[in-house]
């Protein structure tokens, strides 16, 4: 990977690589814990050249599914195939897939160029790399210092570098954005996006809809350990939300009538708003200009991942707050 920056916003400069990388293969993959069962029969496959984001509810089986991907945990039946093999199959794993699952996994007496050198050392990798990936993650001027001081952001950061460390094809990460500042959410963001982008296969566990609308171009979605949805980010939120036009108008009853005769579908909201579906904003200010109604707005609501993935998952949170202000 090249460690050339952009001056303007300190963003890592990709490479053009000429091959996609390996597909991920997961079939019939279940995980039982005496009774419970945590992960449930998934099935499905991350590509190459495109950030795959992985969704799903406290407790739905995504952290459990990433450890057996990585030979962590033992399947209770069904296999995962990374470029046709186990991880366990694979000489020097370093360089073939790069995982960040736990951050706080690194031993707080070493330093972070430490970590990294050993890491490296294990599978062969150029201790000039080490350097490299600290001044890509932003560390370099910290790399001599011991984890125990690092922030939790900090740590993230070196995790990353971990993952990065032998250039591999494939990249798993779990919760990448946990700890970071804003400038550090957008870093990370850029650097997955180009790392698919490059041929790469990225497959990212994420509870932030806002960075995964951004970020993911395709969604695999699971509940209960059992999947849910396997598609593009925009045909899930086309199959799980709506867009609608909310309208405010002193004369509801008329302008509903309106509406209904014009064939658009329309609901009252709780605030009395109207939410009119299947029709453009400016198609129902023309209609109520029309009719000599009186509107107070007309704007479009649009859909979004967060409201498509919580009509979906609802049914299937394990541990769901109960209450409002107090």
């Amino acid at each position: 990977m090249a460690t050339k920056t952009d001056n303007l916003r300190g963003l890592p400069a990709f490479r053009a690589v000429p091959s996609l990388g390996p597909v991920i293969e997961v079939r019939n993959l279940s995980k039982r814990y005496g009774n419970t069962v945590a992960v449930d029969g998934l099935t499905f496959t991350v590509r190459p050249g495109r950030v795959t984001g992985f969704l799903g509810p406290n407790g739905a089986g995504k952290s459990t599914t990433m450890r057996m991907m990585l030979d962590l945990d033992r399947p209770s039946g069904g296999q995962v195939r990374i470029d046709g093999m186990r991880y366990r199959q694979l000489s020097e794993p370093l360089r073939r897939v790069g995982a960040l699952l736990d951050a706080g996994a690194v031993h707080p007496g070493r330093s972070a160029y430490h970590h990294l050198l050993w890491l490296a050392q294990s599978n062969r990798i150029p201790k000039a790399r080490v350097r490299e990936v600290l001044e890509l993650v932003g560390l370099a001027d910290v790399a001599r210092k011991r984890v125990r001081g690092f922030s939790l952001g900090m740590g993230q950061r070196l995790g990353i570098a971990a993952a990065l460390l032998g250039d591999p094809p494939v990249l798993l990460f779990d919760e990448p954005v946990n700890g970071l500042d804003p400038e550090g959410v957008l870093w990370i963001r850029h650097l997955m996006k180009g790392l698919a982008a490059e041929g790469r296969t990225v497959f990212v566990s994420s509870h932030l809809m806002s960075e995964m609308a951004l970020t993911a171009a395709h969604l695999v979605v699971i509940g209960r350990g059992r999947l849910l949805a396997d598609t593009t980010v925009d045909d899930f939120i086309a199959a799980h939300a709506r867009s609608y036009v909310r309208i405010r108008t002193p004369e509801p009853e008329r302008m509903r009538d309106a509406l209904t005769a014009a064939g658009i579908v329309v609901r009252q909201a709780a605030d009395g708003a109207l939410e009119a579906n299947g029709a453009q904003a400016s198609e129902i200010g023309e209609l109520a200009a029309a009719h000599g109604l009186t509107v107070h707005e007309v704007s479009t609501q649009s859909a979004t991942l967060e409201e498509a993935f919580m009509r979906l998952t609802g049914d299937t949170v394990e541990y769901r707050a109960v209450g409002g202000q107090r």
